[in-house]
This record gives structure tokens, C-alpha cells and sequence, in this order.
């Protein structure tokens, strides 16, 4: 027959639409034409297939091929379909059976010698592959990461016979049982490292047990970047779910899958130079950028006032929503971004501002100019604001009295966030409207000390919003039931900028 169909996937986005290939044989002058929007690395598969059919040892039609790649409004990106194209014209010229083709889905580059080699973006196929209820064909090099997706019936090959021997019925290549190795808790940083600042890990306590986002300000060298870092130590580990979200989107992005670490939080922390489309995502094929990168982690942006204030606008959205929508002319692309705002900034140009060394010579209006490259809007969605000091140095050797390692405060904010996900379903960051009325009811007292603050600090309902969000999660961390009256004054207090404005 000379028509053969094989079932491959391609990319949109963080999923992975089915592609079927189909290749059909007809008298002509030889020739092979590729159609369905392939882009240039898609048509120089012909290239790559013709060399790794011969190599191979199987005979090469000297016919006309067409191969179309369904459907056609979809782009097709790289080399992921060469071994779905070779074994279409291999059906297609009867040198291996057609029938058996239609249980699988096959995805790999081809080298010229008949090897297949690894593709980016195999998490998504997986995926898409176990719920179409269809065993996968991959390269060897990608069954480990792709075993990380539960149920899924993998198919590892090396090479182009190899596949062919399987489906012949000879030599058949055994169902992958390969497991992802176990996780790893164990951190190089920890909080007992941190001399002091006992408010400011309070303050990161409360971040990590609601997933707050939070905003450190105080002169350089106090130790922002350094707790900033440390934040990942105390937050709860990734569901299996929420893992596989993180890891489907640093698959399409090719960035390194550390398997033993897949199900701990994602920390990024990009330089103040980085443009918007890296902190969004873009391009003409469009890829995450930053925020998709850090979703269910941390986004730390260190010297907040030095990016772009159009850079920093385009977090405003994000923020509020979870997810982020690309669009280009041909097509658009979402992505999640549900990811946590942790910020550093100086007080002042200089960074000495309150200084007691007097060091400090910024003027008033270079402080605003300097402050004012952070929007309200922006600050409205940070929920805590922690004025960082400088601290007495102490000798080397001498222990700090009270200081706490991260297991211990990760303990408290696992039964913490698991409080939140047992009453409402999400961490206290994520609570809308109807949650707030539900468990965040407050008595006369404290509504009275919140109305007050409201008017003095001139808070807008967004900000009103959050301060009960974070009362919320600090009585979760007291293990309280209701909000009281300490709860919402030390959720009052973290709101630092808001007495600036």
C-alpha cells in the first residue's frame, strides 16, 4: 500500500497536539516534499532521513514522496519528527508493516547513520501519549526524564532497527520500568547559617507557610540575597502533580532536569538587565520566560528598582491571574506562572539611607525618583514589606543563641500550608473574595484596628485584601481557628511601604 499513517506529537505551548504523519508513494521522478507548515529544521529531515534509511541498510523509494504533516495550521518545529517519517516511508514502500503502526506514537532525531537522538520537550508527549492510551517510541536518552510521567507505556530505542526489528515482530523492545530516582531533601544553605535577623525570618516564615510574596528592603550587605536564597529550604515540597507542571516546562525549554531534585520548588533569580520578553516569555515560536520557568516556586528579583519599569509592569498581570498569554501574528501560546514575588531593594540610591555613619547624601527627590520606579499597582500585589537592618558583627566561633535551623521552621510551614489546603483547597495567597468571607472573619476589635489602618496608611481594597491574607496564614501558623487581634497587628506591620506613600 502505498499510503502510510504513523501518529507522532508536536509543541504548542506546554502541551503536545497530536501530528499525523502520513506518507504517500506515487510514480514520478523522485522527489520528497514535505507540507504542513514545517519549519526549516522539519524540511532538512528529508536530508537526514534518506541518509538514515540507507545507512540502515533498507532500500530508499526512488519515487515520489509526499509527506504531510495534519494537521496543517500547526507549526512543526525541529527534528522530533524524523522517526516518524522514516518508518511512514518505510510502511509506506512495505518494508516493514503499516498495521502495526497504529498502537504507537513515535518521537526522535535521526543522525544520519540511524541513531536516535534526544528532543526537547518530551514531558508533554508523555503525557499527551499515556491519557491517548498508546505506547511511545522515544530515544533512549529521553526515557528517564519521560519516566517521571506515572503510567506511561515507554518504548526506549537506540536506533533506527531497532524500532523496525520491534515492529516486525522480531526483537521486541521491552515496556520501560525505569522509576525516577528518589528525592532529595538535603540543602547546602540553611537558615542556622543566618546570624540574627530573627524579625525578617519571622517575616519569611510567613511568606513560605501562605505563599506570599514579599519585598525586603534595607542597606546593602545585611543580608537579603543571602535569606532570599534560603527561602527554598523551608518550603513545602512539590505534589506529584505540581512537579510535573514544573518539569513539562523546563522540558520545553531545554533546561536541565535534575531528577533528583524534580520535586523541590524551582528558584530563579535573574539579573535586573533582563528585558521582558525573558521575564514573560516571546519569540516567534514563543517559550516561557522567567515567571513560567519559577511557577509553584520563587521569582527573586535582587535590586527591584534597577529593572526597567516596563519590565516590571509586565509582572502585574502574573501576579493576579497565575498564568500568561503570548500572542503572535500566526498564533498564541499560555503558559502557568502561579509563582512567588520575592524582592530586594536599597533604601536609597547611595543604599545608606538612616545610615547612622551619616554616610548617606541622597536628596529627597533622588529617594522618590529611586522608590517611585516601583509602581503602587505593584506594590499593592506584594503582600509583605520587611525593613531588613544592619546587625552587630560577632566573633567568629561565637553561636547565636537562638537560631533556628530551616528543618525546623520547614516543619512548621508544611502543617501550616497543609492547614490552608485542608480548609480551602489553596495556600492563603490564592483566597478570593468568598474564601476571605468564609475564615477570615474578624472580631469588633480587630476590625476596628484594621479600618484604622486602612485610613491612616491609605490602603487600597487590594492591600485591605492581603493584610487578611496574611493574618490568615499567621494564625495558621499559632494553629488558631479564627484571625485575632496579634494576628492582624503583626499582618498591620509588615505592611512597611505603605507608611511611605
Amino acid at each position: 500500500m502505498p499510503l502510510a499513517i504513523v501518529y507522532s506529537r508536536g509543541r504548542s505551548g506546554i502541551t503536545a497536539p497530536l501530528v499525523t504523519v502520513e506518507v504517500h508513494i506515487s510514480n514520478g521522478l523522485p522527489a520528497l516534499n514535505i507540507v504542513g507548515l514545517p519549519e526549516a529544521a522539519v524540511k532538512e529531515s528529508k536530508d537526514r532521513v534518506r541518509g538514515a534509511i540507507i545507512n540502515s541498510r533498507f532500500e530508499f523509494p526512488m519515487q515520489r514522496i509526499t509527506i504531510n504533516l495534519a494537521p496543517a495550521d500547526l507549526p512543526k518545529e525541529g527534528g522530533r519528527f524524523d522517526l516518524a517519517i522514516a518508518l511512514g516511508i518505510l510502511a509506506a514502500s512495505a518494508q516493514i508493516p503499516s498495521a502495526a503502526l497504529a498502537q504507537y506514537e513515535c518521537i526522535g532525531e535521526l543522525s544520519l547513520g540511524g541513531d536516535l537522538r534526544m528532543i526537547a520537550g518530551v514531558l508533554p508527549v508523555a503525557i499527551a501519549c499515556r491519557d491517548a492510551a498508546r505506547q511511545l517510541i522515544l530515544p533512549v536518552g529521553c526515557a528517564q526524564e519521560a519516566s517521571l510521567i506515572s503510567h506511561a507505556q515507554l518504548l526506549p530505542a537506540r536506533h533506527l532497527l531497532e524500532v523496525c526489528e520491534h515492529l516486525c515482530g522480531k526483537n521486541r523492545i521491552e515496556v520501560s520500568n525505569q522509576q525516577p530516582p528518589p528525592p532529595q531533601t538535603a540543602f547546602e544553605l540553611d537558615f542556622a547559617d543566618v546570624q540574627g535577623q530573627f524579625q525578617i525570618k519571622r517575616g519569611l516564615e510567613v511568606a513560605a507557610a501562605g505563599n506570599h510574596n514579599l519585598l525586603m528592603l534595607g542597606p546593602p550587605g545585611t543580608g537579603k540575597s543571602m535569606l532570599a536564597a534560603r527561602l527554598p529550604t523551608i518550603l513545602p515540597a512539590l505534589t506529584e502533580q505540581q512537579a510535573q507542571e514544573t518539569a513539562v516546562i523546563n522540558s520545553i525549554s531545554g533546561q536541565p532536569l535534575h531528577l533528583h531534585h524534580w520535586q523541590q520548588p524551582p528558584f530563579r533569580a535573574p539579573h535586573h538587565t533582563a528585558s521582558a520578553i525573558a521575564l514573560v516569555g516571546g519569540g516567534s515560536n514563543p517559550k516561557p520566560g522567567e515567571i513560567s520557568l519559577s511557577h509553584n516556586g520563587t521569582l527573586f528579583l535582587d535590586e527591584l528598582p534597577e529593572f526597567d519599569r516596563k519590565v516590571l509592569e509586565v509582572l502585574r498581570e502574573p501576579l493576579e491571574t497565575g498564568h500568561i498569554t503570548i500572542s503572535r501574528a500566526a498564533h498564541q501560546a499560555d503558559f502557568p506562572a502561579r509563582f512567588q514575588l520575592i524582592a530586594a531593594m536599597n533604601p536609597c540610591p547611595c543604599g545608606y539611607l538612616g545610615d547612622p555613619s551619616g554616610r548617606c547624601h541622597c536628596t529627597s527627590e533622588q529617594i522618590n525618583r529611586y522608590r517611585n520606579k516601583i509602581s503602587g499597582p505593584l506594590l499593592d500585589r506584594i503582600d509583605i514589606h520587611l525593613e531588613v537592618p544592619r546587625i552587630a558583627i560577632k566573633p567568629p566561633g561565637q553561636p547565636d543563641s537562638n537560631t533556628e535551623s530551616s528543618a525546623q521552621i520547614r516543619e512548621r510551614v508544611i502543617i501550616a500550608r497543609q492547614r490552608a489546603l485542608n480548609r480551602n483547597g489553596k495556600p492563603n495567597a490564592q483566597l478570593n473574595n468568598a474564601d476571605l468571607q468564609s475564615c477570615c472573619q474578624l472580631d469588633p476589635a480587630s476590625y476596628q484596628l484594621l479600618a484604622q489602618a486602612q485610613d491612616k496608611l491609605g490602603l487600597s481594597p487590594r492591600a485591605y485584601q492581603r493584610i487578611l491574607k496574611v493574618a490568615r496564614t499567621i494564625a495558621d501558623l499559632a494553629d488558631k481557628d479564627r484571625i485575632e487581634l496579634s494576628h492582624l497587628s503583626e499582618a498591620i506591620g509588615y505592611r512597611r511601604l505603605d507608611r511611605n506613600r
